[in-house]
């Protein structure tokens, strides 16, 4: 099985997140890249079994250079016929969205439509979104307790 990691991060945090499930998935056995949003613009979706995407969430939305990515990469898929009326699921075909939040705002309340916003581009093209992650603030505790949720969903991509 094939994964990609995409990530935006500013400050760090994400990039922890992302480090942590790029360790976990290679656990279980997948063959994982890793990129930052500013370096996977000719990425073909199409080719991973597993898309996990990861940013911070920015006025209940994703930060400005994942936000080109995911339209420009939307634009690119109904170029080539990749978004279907209804948009039917395709099989092996699955996305996990990652989410950090801290500062002076209302929460994971915020960062919640900015996963949902982020995972309605991969549905669009047939992607099942098999859940999405929402770290707050500094990234603290144990890397191995977030990988435990990267390793099962994971264990759901080999049912």
């Amino acid at each position: 099985m094939k994964a990609i990691i995409i990530y935006w991060s500013k400050t760090g945090n994400t990039e922890k997140v992302a480090l942590a499930i790029q360790e976990s998935l290679q656990e279980t056995g997948m063959s994982v890249s890793l990129k930052k949003v500013e370096d996977a613009g000719e990425i073909d979706f199409f080719a991973y079994d597993l898309i996990c995407l990861g940013f911070p969430s920015y006025r209940w939305r994703p930060p400005k250079p994942v936000d080109e990515f995911l339209n420009s990469t939307f634009r690119s898929h109904r170029k080539e016929g990749r978004v279907k009326v209804s948009a039917p699921k395709l099989s092996d075909k699955n996305a996990l969205i990652f989410c950090t939040y801290s500062g002076p705002h209302s929460g994971i309340r915020e960062a919640i439509p900015a996963g949902l916003y982020a995972g309605q581009f991969f549905e669009h093209v047939g992607f099942t979104v098999l859940d999405e992650l929402y770290v707050v603030g500094e990234f603290h505790g144990s890397p191995r307790k977030l990988g435990q949720v990267a390793s099962k969903t994971s264990r759901d991509l080999t049912k």
